[in-house]
């Protein structure tokens, strides 16, 4: 669903929930309960001794007269015979015994709505058509249906999706790590790689793993989710979300990397612009917090190199291939990947070694260590004066490293 109205908060509905309250109470279908938490604590204590099914026993639901000095509860009057039939579009058909149910508080003593209340209101006003929701709700369901009925509403249709485990089989919870989905979206997930993955979690459709928000929703049906639980996979969610960030548009990537860019203390309008980094480093980030960390040396300079990088590459052998690549740089007319690329073709043919014995020194020196997109996209991207600077600074180091040897 596109939203194309709200938010809407139940804070700014007070209004509208009282009104139905008070409906409720003039017709019979609610009522005010004056019991103590001490004496629903001891009703409580009896049930259980005694191995009955714990629920409030209505004892209020007829009463005349107000309790002083109480304020009182609202609970809905719940029918007291009969069934109620869910018609779930996973679970299939369950059924209710209203004997079984107890009257629900609707409104606390304060005037307070509670939530299995609001939410009825809510759909009815709002025109909800479909409710889903995880299977812990499913025994909500037959009380909300009761309340649905007593505002004369048309029941929805329910669906109710299995639960998300942890990998110990028990439900997913904060000690599993990261549950609220704001933490996964700071963490540099991409919101398509999330719908991804929890649309794959008891669905399928044949052996395709990476589906895109169209494919979704064009070939998502509900009535094909199992019943059973699925077990959350962090690994799994890691690969899906590099997926998609290989697969996004350029220019949206690059807006996504700003905010995670600004986090690394990094200025994004002082280095290349954000789409061409994502370009360069989509295939190898993870995440977008990997994305940014990755692409530091293209905004901020290193203080040192990355010693064993530099004691490997940085060697006095390759000082005058690495001087020279740096004075055919420095001449270029136009700082481009093409032209980048020649530059170091060329001077790697003059000293007669491969272009890997000359790219990865100069990998080194503007990048402060080993790893890095294509030296011509590296270099393209840290700019001609970031470059030029830190090469020197490489050459310097080399012969200082050479004079002490």
């Amino acid at each position: 669903l596109d939203a194309d109205e709200g938010p809407f908060f139940q804070t700014h509905r007070y209004d509208r929930y009282r009104e139905v309250t008070d409906q409720w109470l003039t017709r019979g279908k609610a009522y005010h309960c004056y019991c103590s938490k001490e004496e629903l604590a001891e009703l409580r204590e009896q049930q259980m001794n005694a191995g009955e099914r714990v629920r409030y026993d209505g004892r209020c639901r007829d009463r005349q007269a107000p309790r002083d000095g109480v304020s009182p509860v609202v609970r809905f009057k719940n029918p007291l015979d009969g069934e109620v039939v869910v018609i779930d579009e996973v679970r299939g058909r369950v059924v209710f015994e209203n004997a079984q149910l107890d009257d629900l508080i609707i409104a606390r003593s304060d005037g307070t709505p509670t939530y299995n209340f609001t939410v009825i209101v809510d759909d009815f006003d709002m025109e909800i058509t479909h409710v889903i929701r995880g299977d812990d709700h499913l025994n909500n369901t037959p009380r909300q249906m009761n309340m649905i009925a007593a505002l004369g509403a048309d029941v929805p249709v329910y669906a109710h999706l299995p639960m998300i485990l942890g990998k110990d089989g028990a439900k997913l919870s904060k000690r599993h790590g990261a549950v609220d989905i704001r933490d996964y979206s700071q963490q540099g997930y991409l919101p398509e790689a999330m719908l991804n993955y929890l649309v794959r979690l008891g669905w399928s459709h044949g052996d395709q793993e990476i589906f895109s928000i169209e494919e979704m929703t064009s070939l998502f049906d509900i009535v094909d989710i199992n019943q059973s639980a699925s077990a959350f996979n962090p690994e799994k969610l890691l690969w899906l979300n590099q997926q998609h960030i290989i697969a996004a548009p350029s220019e949206r990537l690059g807006k996504d990397l700003v905010p995670f860019l600004v986090a690394e203390g990094l200025n994004p309008d002082d280095g290349p612009l954000p789409a061409d980094v994502a370009d360069a480093f989509r295939e190898r980030a993870e995440t977008l917090v990997d994305m940014a960390r990755s692409a530091r040396y293209c905004y901020q300079d290193f203080d040192e190199i990355d010693s064993n990088s530099a004691k490997k590459h940085l060697r006095p052998v390759i000082l005058e291939p690495l001087t020279a690549a740096r004075e055919q740089l420095a001449s270029l007319a136009e700082w481009t990947r093409e032209a980048i690329a020649k530059t170091i073709e060329v001077v790697a043919a003059q000293f007669e070694i491969n272009m890997g014995k000359l790219g990865q020194p100069i990998r080194v020196a503007v990048t402060g260590g080993p790893v890095s997109p294509p030296i011509d996209v590296t270099v393209c991207l840290v700019g001609r004066a970031r470059t030029l600077r830190r090469m020197d600074q490489a050459i310097e180091l080399i012969k200082k490293r050479a004079s002490i040897g």
